[in-house]
């Protein structure tokens, strides 16, 4: 497994696969890596002749009160797991490897950003495309991967690449949960003893809500105030959102008659964390 920090060492490597006519599938990462990336790797090593991990944290994402300089990081970690899975080559650059001190380009997206995260993150989704965007053209990569526990980025990515012509193929994984329910994230590093226990509720509330949709709840407003007050019986959380959207264009829904999405973002203590599922079995009732 190689380890690359320059970009002229990854086009290198990756300039020498295409020519043997290798298909390259690449793992967006920003580290710290648990089961949930694993599992996005994993499904990368199966599909592809070579694996690229990129392992990088976006400072354009965050916003000026956000966790950006006490995100959870530990390269050795994620180097080894990489390479137990079976990676061919991890990208590991700083920021100044990435942003030049003068860098003055972005990718934006209107619509699809507006609802979820993107209503109370301003900012960060441009951050998102325009680092998978470089990500992209550094790596030229056939397929990348993604994970669904991450709905809205998916989405965005999705659209970004339908809508700029992009050659590549976006593969969305399944989330990762512990046996209790709750989503692998880095994150959860951050939650105490006490916390960690409480955070399970994110988990619940959408099981009570997957539950009211199977007996024939059609009404978004109930929906979201079952989840609400599910959520706000745990003394530790505190909503950010509760959204039900429609599945492709994100936009909220008063009745439920398409494909949704239902998402939650939660403060648990001060940690932000966020989970979701999506409904479809709107005519199998």
């Amino acid at each position: 497994m190689f380890i690359a920090t320059t970009i002229e060492e990854v086009r290198k490597i990756v300039s020498d696969w295409q020519n043997e006519g290798y298909k390259v599938g690449l793992v967006p990462t920003m580290g710290f890596l648990h089961e949930g990336h694993e599992s996005l790797i994993q499904k990368a090593v199966r599909d592809n002749e070579k694996v690229i991990v990129s392992i990088f944290v976006n400072p354009m994402q965050f916003g000026p009160k956000e966790d950006f300089s006490s995100y959870p990081r530990d390269l050795e970690h994620d180097t080894n797991i990489c390479k137990k899975a079976g990676v061919h080559l991890v990208f590991a650059p700083d920021s100044r490897e990435m942003y030049a001190s003068d860098f003055c380009t972005f990718v934006d997206m209107n619509g699809l950003t507006d609802e979820l995260c993107g209503k109370s993150r301003e900012g960060h989704f441009r951050g998102v495309c325009t680092v998978v965007t470089k990500l992209f053209n550094i790596t030229k990569s056939n397929r990348a991967y993604f994970g669904e526990k991450d709905a809205q980025q998916l989405a965005v990515i999705k659209r970004m690449v339908r809508d700029l012509n992009m050659d590549i193929e976006i593969i969305g994984c399944p989330t990762v949960r512990e046996k209790d329910g709750l989503a692998k994230s880095s994150r959860n590093s951050y939650l105490s003893v006490q916390e960690r226990k409480a955070a399970v509720i994110l988990h619940e509330s959408l099981k009570l809500a997957k539950s009211m949709l199977d007996s024939g709840e059609r009404n978004a407003a109930k929906l979201r105030d079952a989840i609400s007050n599910k959520i706000t019986s745990q003394p530790l959380a505190s909503i950010v959102y509760v959204s039900i959207v429609d599945s492709i264009t994100l936009k909220s829904v008063d009745k439920i008659e398409a494909p949704i999405l239902i998402a939650v973002s939660v403060y648990i203590g001060k940690t932000k964390l966020i989970d979701n599922f999506t409904y479809e079995k709107i005519n199998k009732l």
